[in-house]
């Protein structure tokens, strides 16, 4: 299967090429752009990565789940997933880390797990990629956009564990 690659890449060069493309001279232009994208978002990715960290350092997260846990048991929100569904939308390395712990705790077959598995695939992490999009084109007012964000990612989660319960109890 890792035989495709070279062909796709092979293919884009022989193409460009037979179009008249300066190829080399365009994947260094692509490169430089790329270098300056990098450049102008990297100062709001370790802003983003600064915030979350500290957060769960400072055990900020956890008194968050402490305060929820109430709510989340009138909704029948499995305890063990709140720290992913708080976690996800700010990092997604993070909410990685709380999903493979929440899978070495309770197990993959559990319906915590699986629900927390189709929530980290069905999920969106919404700072992170509004900092690194909005990021890179200067864009500062993301009112619309994270609203917009944050109600497909609860509509997300709660069709997750409607779907993951009705299927799997």
């Amino acid at each position: 299967m890792s035989i495709v690659i070279p062909f796709i890449i092979l293919f884009m060069l022989t193409y460009g090429y037979s179009k008249g493309v300066p190829v080399y001279d365009a994947f260094i232009e692509g490169a430089k752009d790329g270098m300056g994208i990098t450049l102008r978002i990297f100062p709001y990715i370790v802003a983003m990565l600064l915030a979350v960290g500290m957060l769960r350092a400072s055990g900020g997260l956890n008194l968050i789940i402490f305060i929820m846990k109430p709510i989340t048991s009138i909704l029948r929100i499995p305890e063990e997933i709140l720290p992913l569904i708080l976690m996800k939308p700010l990092s997604g390395s993070g909410s990685l880390g709380v999903l493979a712990d929440i899978l070495k705790r309770i197990g993959p077959d559990s319906l915590s797990g699986i629900i927390a598995s189709t929530i980290m695939s069905g999920t969106e992490t919404i700072f992170y990629t509004i900092t690194v999009y909005f990021g890179s084109i200067g864009i500062k007012n993301i009112r619309h956009t994270l609203l917009a964000a944050i109600i497909a990612d609860i509509a997300g989660i709660i069709t997750a564990i409607a779907i993951c319960s009705k299927m799997f109890k």
